[in-house]
């Protein structure tokens, strides 16, 4: 994408900038997989964000966005306040923000470090590896994401079945399990997949227990004739599917 920016950069002159989304894999690569290099040393890159309510292991709400120079930054989205006693900058809105987001990950900095996240990081994508190899390995899964660099299982239905994974999300429900289950973008619209993010916490126990409940529900569909089954309306949710947090 750089190289083509760059091309039409020359030819053209339109300066195209990149902004690299890194909500999810931006607390796991660098830990995880320390020799894959993501930074500004491509020109067109000027902006990296991050979630730090992921895999940052802190509340939800909290992100974080990197600049490759305050150039960047617009100044439509800057405004000069007085509000704490002096002149300063702020391109926030909401001045009652409660701090204790960024203390938290500030806290996670300094007691776990880069080992400590390393090891953490590290034990989520082997579990998440571990779930979606029994899943496949079932025969009733095909796996989307079969490189697994992170700790997201994310599968559709092996062959057609009586019952959808919308089917299965509704009874995974009874079983405590929050599983999102959606259809792709338009043009993939007729993809239907259920998405496991593994979190800190989903050990390796977890991990058997929500197999083995997964494997309930669909012999429970399989077992049950057609007719019987609850069928959840497949149209996409207008809900965000990233609402919806599985384990």
């Amino acid at each position: 994408l750089n190289e083509l920016l760059l091309g039409i950069k020359n030819d053209k002159g339109w300066d195209i900038p990149i902004h690299v989304d890194g909500a999810s894999g931006g607390f796991v690569l660098p830990f995880v997989y320390p020799d894959f290099v993501w930074d500004f040393r491509l020109e067109q890159v000027r902006s990296i964000n991050t979630s730090g309510h992921k895999f940052g292991l802190t509340y939800p709400g909290l992100g974080w966005l990197v600049f490759r120079d305050a150039a960047d930054l617009p100044d439509d989205l800057i405004f000069d306040v007085n509000y704490l006693g002096g002149e300063m900058p702020t391109y926030t809105l909401n001045f009652s923000r409660g701090s204790a987001m960024v203390l938290a990950q500030y806290y996670n900095f300094l007691r776990l470090g880069m080992s400590g996240f390393r090891d953490i990081m590290t034990n989520m994508v082997d579990n998440s590896r571990y779930l979606a190899e029994k899943l496949v390995n079932s025969g009733r899964f095909k796996s989307l994401n079969k490189v697994q660099m992170l700790p997201i299982v994310t599968v559709q239905l092996s062959e057609k079945k009586d019952y959808t994974v919308f089917d299965l999300s509704h009874k995974l429900r009874e079983r405590g399990w929050i599983v999102p289950a959606y259809t792709l973008p338009p043009k993939a619209e007729k993809t239907a997949i259920l998405r496991v993010v593994c979190r800190e916490n989903f050990s390796r126990d977890m991990a058997n227990l929500f197999f083995q409940d997964t494997m309930n529900a669909c012999k429970d569909f399989e077992n049950t004739a057609r007719g019987n089954v609850i069928k959840i309306p497949t149209k996409q949710s207008k809900e965000h599917p990233h609402l919806h947090r599985a384990c």
